[in-house]
């Protein structure tokens, strides 16, 4: 079959049900279709294997394997799509027996990105975690040196050719972790410029409206899509109230979220970090909203600003049948505000708790700083909102206003002085 531009690869999704959680590799899977629909797969067939333990070698068994390439070649399928990530050993392993194109999860997540990359930024964090996936896969990209002419005589070059390819690949990877820490660097610069500023980060669940909630609090015009990781750079606008805000949306968590990924993206999770506060956007209409809250408390633990000041905001109540549910959420996930950022049902109360929040993390006191240290005065007009200042015996009495992330800033410099 001659395949076009426009041919959609036609895909085989496998699972692996543990313990007769056969609902949970089911929801997996769920998500796993819309993963291949976003990369422009059409799913043709779902596989499930119930085990107790993953096949060190094939991942579900040799004798399912067997049978998933026969289904394959049925099928005419073009790629076999894994939930959980396969080792080297085994893609390759699963491959030669199907003889058909093996990808995993981690796989597709990292072609969605490079998909919808488009800033300087987001391409090299993508290039990055796509090297450092494909590093120790390399062996399979050279079996066909060993199909030219057979074996003798080609192992050695084959080898060397391997190794000169991991050496311009781990180049390449510190090249990128440099331009990468460059960008860091200026976002330190330009979060310094915000410092007094009261910063809220949108986190979630992939998928959940947190561009479509940015979009209706500010004028920020961020690309809304009915896709999984639509937004993958951090998108940072202010939002007029009785208080200056910045609402900065990052890029959407998800289960099974590679490591390397995380590693990669971190200076677009940076800017979650130094927020004041987070602001955790949940779709209320998804039947497993629980199990994605639990995935994205999970992240923020490991990026570790899970102590953060947050926030639930349950979107899409407009898609709720049952709105008697809502006032049991508001008891479980308290505090939360109940939202339809489309239909722009209960903004105003979500800005006046946003408001309210202000208020109780700003702290005001007093500080005296000798004359002299003209550097520390500068400083705390920078970190602080200095309301007052008076002058006496070579001392500014001032009082100045901060959050509880600049107060602590502001201590550390009083005791430089």
């Amino acid at each position: 079959m001659i395949k076009n531009e426009t041919h959609k690869e036609r895909a085989i999704l496998v699972g692996i049900e543990y313990k007769g959680r056969r609902w949970e590799v089911n929801d997996h899977l769920d998500e796993l279709e819309q993963l291949a629909d976003t990369a422009d797969a059409d799913v043709v067939e779902r596989v499930i294997q119930a085990r107790d333990r993953i096949d060190p070698a094939y991942m579900i068994g040799r004798g399912k394997i067997n049978e998933l390439a026969q289904t394959a070649k049925y099928l005419d399928a073009d790629v076999i799509i894994f939930d959980d990530d396969l080792s080297p050993a085994q893609a390759n392993n699963i491959e030669n027996v199907c003889k058909t194109k093996i990808i995993d999860r981690s796989a597709l997540i990292l072609d969605i990105f490079a998909k919808h990359a488009r800033t300087r930024e987001a391409r090299t964090q993508v290039e990055l975690a796509q090297l450092k996936y494909l590093l120790p896969r390399l062996t399979r990209q050279w079996t066909h040196l060993s199909r030219q002419v057979g074996g003798i005589g080609v192992r050695g070059p084959g080898e060397t050719q391997l190794e000169v390819d991991r050496r311009m690949i781990r180049k390449r990877i510190s090249l990128l972790e440099t331009e990468l820490e460059k960008i860091s660097k200026q976002r330190k610069i330009r979060r310094k410029r915000r410092r007094d500023i009261f910063k809220i980060a949108l986190v979630g669940y992939t998928n959940v409206g947190k561009s479509t909630l940015m979009n209706a609090l500010t004028d920020a015009e961020v690309r809304v899509e009915n896709q999984l990781f639509a937004t993958l750079d951090s998108t940072i606008r202010s939002m007029e109230s009785s208080e200056k805000i910045l609402l900065i949306d990052t890029v959407g968590f998800i289960r099974k979220l590679p490591h390397h990924l995380i590693a990669s993206f971190k200076s677009t999770l940076e800017e979650a970090r130094n927020a004041d506060m987070l602001m955790h956007v949940i779709d209320s209409s998804h039947p497993h909203f629980e199990d994605q809250i639990e995935t994205v408390k999970s992240v923020l633990h490991e990026l570790q600003i899970d102590k953060k000041p947050r926030l639930n905001v349950f979107t899409k109540i407009d898609c709720l049948g049952d709105f008697a549910s809502i006032q049991s959420l508001r008891k479980t996930y308290d505090p939360s505000v109940f939202v339809s950022a489309k239909k722009g049902i209960f903004l105003n109360q979500l800005q006046e708790k946003l408001k309210t929040f202000i208020q109780d993390d700003y702290t005001r006191f007093n500080v005296t700083v000798p004359l002299d240290r003209g550097d520390i005065i500068a400083k705390l007009h920078s970190i602080a909102n200095v309301l007052d200042i008076e002058c006496f015996d070579n001392h500014a009495r001032m009082e100045i206003e901060s959050t509880s992330s600049n107060t602590t800033r502001v201590k550390q410099l009083l005791q430089e002085i």
